[in-house]
């Protein structure tokens, strides 16, 4: 081979390696919020903990309350992720579910699609992980009434959110 035919396929080798290393980022352009609770929001969640006697949850400086009941063994999720999940989602004070889906193959999210409690605290359990989280209505979902197809509301504006989830997988 001429020098320059090996110049030539030594950079495209190393052009070849680099790209290789890009394609890891898969172009995730999901920002992480910067939205943190009020300090009512906060105050409530204290006072919940404090009636109810459970001193066990964690404070996130986002102002989310969690308690990760198992870390898991696989990856850690990140923004850009698919995770598949089981879940049950229910307003603070209530026994009945506003929304579940325990299906044994869960139910598949990217990761930056949820509400911003679940995208701050669910990165800190692994695949295979399962974690408790309380979530104020501005990190949940906020002022506005959430209803079914037939317009009636299934969770009101300003409701504070406890959710339990199972974190199957991470892809």
């Amino acid at each position: 081979m001429t020098r320059n035919l090996r110049l030539l396929f030594l950079l495209v080798a190393v052009v070849l390696s680099a790209v290789s290393c890009i394609k890891g980022t898969n172009n995730c352009t999901i920002a992480e919020s910067a939205k943190v609770a009020t300090a009512a929001e906060t105050s409530f969640f204290q006072n919940y903990f404090s009636t109810i006697g459970d001193s066990s949850f964690t404070q996130h400086p986002c102002g989310v309350y969690y308690k990760i009941t198992n870390p898991g063994t696989g990856y850690n999720p990140n923004l850009c992720s698919t995770v598949l999940v089981k879940y049950n989602a229910y307003r603070v004070g209530y026994t009945t579910t506003f929304d579940s889906n325990q299906s044994a193959s869960g139910v598949p999210f990217t990761l930056g699609s949820l509400i911003v409690g679940v995208q701050k605290i669910l990165p800190l359990v692994k695949a295979g992980g399962s974690v408790t989280m309380y979530i104020p209505p501005s990190l949940g979902y906020g002022s506005q009434d959430i209803r079914d197809p037939n317009g009636n509301t299934i969770l009101p504006a300003n409701s504070y959110l406890k959710f339990d989830f199972d974190l199957l997988s991470v892809q």
